[in-house]
């Protein structure tokens, strides 16, 4: 024990050493992160996306339709930016990529509501952004609909009723929603953590493997594990320290803007949030040791790291759901301790889930250590033999 500490520590000293003698190293560990989270930090500070230009089509040129379209503009969502004058100038101006959607007031829209009758009003759009036709969608449709129960109340309040009896026969069904753990529908919540972690994920598994693969590269290797006193366990922990360290440090940043900045709520434990962003960061750089050990080739580990880093967004289950997913996509997504990470997050930010549900979780991405351990035996075989060093 007392050697595995000595070495440890001669490594740790030796490895502080040379990050601060390599500048590729200092910006994988430290700059870049740093600097994508400022970026994702401006990006979500607002949260929710606002005035989205559409084109209105009024054909009938009312006072009801330009009530319509005022309603409509006032929406948070949608900003009325071009009034046209046929559709194919619309479907043009939406190609060109300058409005999201076209709203079509028919000809007659007034004289068909004030008569009794029914108008329909037309909404046109792209499809092409998921999230900008479902925010367009739900604001227009709320306003169109208010405009509809306004029009209504008044043509019953015109007969004779008073507010009251107006509302109940306007409104037989009134239905509620309540947002229970995101009130106000802020986009930032949910996808600036996600985005931020898996930042954090991927520059921990490139980090991790260019610390051990320059080892390789260079031909250090066995220095490496002399330096650890010919224990590999010793010189990965020393080794992996400072990386921790680091993406500790810039995991707390990475929660000051999540929390202070983008606005997030913290309704559960900060505790369980932490402990798990630290196995999470462990996690990760064990897969790093695995897929180097794996390749004993630091570009290809590189190549294999930061793949499979990336498919864990893509499987996440937070812009697909993964009870959504089929069943073998659904046994994929638990390949990724990054899927684990997000549940917690989710669970003890957002819900305030008690502590026990996110220990499980806590407990399957410790599993991801498991196949670095096994690999220690070949990656200190590598460090040993010269045929193992050199390569690119």
């Amino acid at each position: 024990m007392r050697n595995f500490i000595k070495g440890t520590y001669a490594t740790f000293k030796r490895e502080i050493g040379r990050i601060r003698s390599s500048k590729t190293y200092i910006a994988t560990l430290i700059i870049l992160p740093l600097i994508a989270f400022l970026f994702f930090a401006a990006f979500f500070q607002k949260g929710v996306a606002q005035n989205l230009p559409i084109a209105v089509l009024d054909e009938d040129h009312s006072d009801l339709s330009r009530k319509v379209t005022s309603m409509v503009d006032q929406t948070p969502a949608a900003l009325v930016a071009f009034e046209i004058q046929d559709m194919e100038e619309g479907i043009r101006m939406m190609r060109e990529g300058r409005i999201y959607a076209i709203l079509q007031i028919p000809e007659d829209f007034e004289k068909r509501i004030l008569g009794g009758g029914q108008a329909n009003v037309e909404f046109y759009n792209s499809g092409a952004n998921i999230s900008v036709n479902s925010l367009l969608a739900k604001d227009v449709q709320t306003a169109v609909t208010t405009f509809t129960i306004g029009v209504e109340l008044q043509m019953l309040q015109a007969k004779g009723m008073n507010a009251a009896q107006a509302m109940a026969l306007a409104m037989p069904i009134r239905f509620s929603t309540h947002v229970l753990f995101n009130p106000y529908v802020n986009y930032g919540y949910y996808v600036a953590p996600c985005f931020m972690a898996m930042m954090l994920m991927i520059f921990t598994v490139l980090s991790s493997v260019y610390a051990m693969g320059t080892e390789l590269k260079n031909s250090t290797a066995k220095e490496w594990l002399d330096t650890g006193n010919g224990s590999m366990l010793a010189a990965l922990s020393g080794k992996m320290i400072p990386i921790t360290s680091v993406m500790l440090i810039i995991a707390v940043a990475m929660y000051v803007i999540i929390f202070n900045i983008v606005g997030a709520p913290l309704n559960g434990s900060a505790i369980v949030i932490a402990l798990s962003t630290l196995i999470f960061i462990i996690s990760y750089q064990c897969i790093g040791i695995f897929v180097l050990a794996l390749t004993d080739n630091m570009r290809l580990a590189l190549s294999f790291g930061g793949g499979y880093s990336v498919l864990a967004f893509t499987f996440s289950g937070l812009t697909f759901p993964t009870m959504a997913m089929s069943a073998p996509l659904q046994w994929f997504s638990h390949l990724f301790p990054f899927t684990y990470y997000m549940k917690i997050f989710v669970d003890q930010a957002m819900r305030g889930a008690p502590v026990g549900e996110s220990l499980p979780d806590m407990a399957y991405m410790m599993l991801f250590c498991i196949p670095a351990i096994l690999m220690i035996n070949r990656l200190k075989r590598e460090c040993t033999y010269k045929k193992y060093w050199g390569k690119s």
